[in-house]
C-alpha cells in the first residue's frame, strides 16, 4: 500500500488510552463517515490491540499508531514493529509525543523505518528550536505543541503558529504543520486552521465532552469550513 495522500486540512482524533472497545470503534466509524462526507484527511489513533479492528472499519479515514520503533523484523522484545503495524492496515504513526519522548537517534531510526514502509510520520515538537531540528529529519507532519499547553484549553497564539510555520518551511517546504495545543472546541479548531495550520486535532476536548460524537462532528466541520474560508480569501487577493 503506497503512502496515503493527505488532503488539507487534516484532523487527528487522538483518544490515547481514554477509549477502547466498542466506544472507540463507534467513534472510528464516525470518523470514517466524516471522511467520506468532507474532502479532507482524518486520522484516528488507538491502542495497539484495536488497530486491526479499526482498520477494518475504515477506507478514507487513516488509522494511526501512537508510536513505533525504528527496528526491523528480528530481535526487539517489547518494541513496536512498524512492519506489523503496516500489515494490519495502519497508515501513520505519532512519534516523540510528550508522553513518549525519543532520543535523536531513536527518532531518526523511527522516521527512516516509517518512510521505508510508506507510513506517514507525525512528529511532535515542544518548542521552535525542536521543530527546526526535527524538520531536518524530513517527517511528513510536525505537530508543534508546547508541552505546557497540552490539556490546558489554552491554544498557541498567532505569533507562535506563524513563527513555527515559517521556520519549518524554510528547511523543508513539503512538511505539513499541525497545531493542536489546548484545542477544546470547534471554535479553537476554526481559529487554528484560519491562522495558518495545515491541520489540527484533539484528545480531551472530544473524549471528555458531554457528547463526544457531536464534538467530533463539530470539530471536523470547523476545520473544513476554516480551510475553505482561508482558500477563498487567498483567491480574492
Amino acid at each position: 500500500m503506497p503512502k496515503p495522500k493527505i488532503t488539507l486540512p487534516f484532523f487527528i482524533f487522538n483518544p490515547k488510552s481514554y477509549l477502547y472497545g466498542q466506544e472507540l470503534l463507534d467513534l472510528t466509524q464516525l470518523a470514517e463517515d466524516l471522511a467520506q462526507q468532507y474532502e479532507m484527511t482524518i486520522f484516528v489513533t488507538g491502542p495497539y490491540a484495536h488497530l486491526y479492528q479499526m482498520s477494518q472499519l475504515t477506507d478514507k479515514a487513516k488509522i494511526c499508531a501512537q508510536h513505533l520503533d525504528g527496528i526491523e523484523p528480528g530481535r526487539g522484545m517489547g518494541s513496536v514493529l512498524a512492519d506489523s503495524l503496516k500489515e494490519v492496515g495502519v497508515q501513520a504513526s505519532f512519534l516523540n509525543h510528550a508522553e513518549h519522548p525519543l532520543s535523536l537517534s531513536e527518532l531518526t531510526q523511527a522516521i527512516d523505518r516509517a518512510h521505508a514502509l510508506d507510513l506517514v510520520t507525525i512528529v511532535c515538537a515542544d518548542s521552535l528550536k525542536e521543530a527546526e531540528a526535527i524538520a531536518m529529519l524530513h517527517p511528513d507532519i510536525i505537530l508543534c505543541e508546547p508541552t505546557e499547553l497540552i490539556g490546558t484549553g489554552k491554544t498557541s497564539g498567532a505569533d507562535y503558529i506563524q513563527q513555527t510555520n515559517q521556520a519549518i518551511h524554510s528547511i523543508d517546504p513539503e512538511i505539513l504543520v499541525m497545531q493542536a495545543a489546548g484545542i477544546s472546541s470547534a471554535q479553537d479548531v476554526f481559529e487554528t486552521i484560519r491562522l495558518g495550520a495545515d491541520g489540527t486535532g484533539c484528545t480531551s476536548g472530544i473524549v471528555k465532552a458531554d457528547n463526544p460524537e457531536q464534538m467530533l462532528k463539530e470539530m471536523v466541520e470547523a476545520a473544513y469550513q476554516a480551510y475553505q474560508t482561508k482558500e477563498d480569501s487567498n483567491e480574492a487577493i
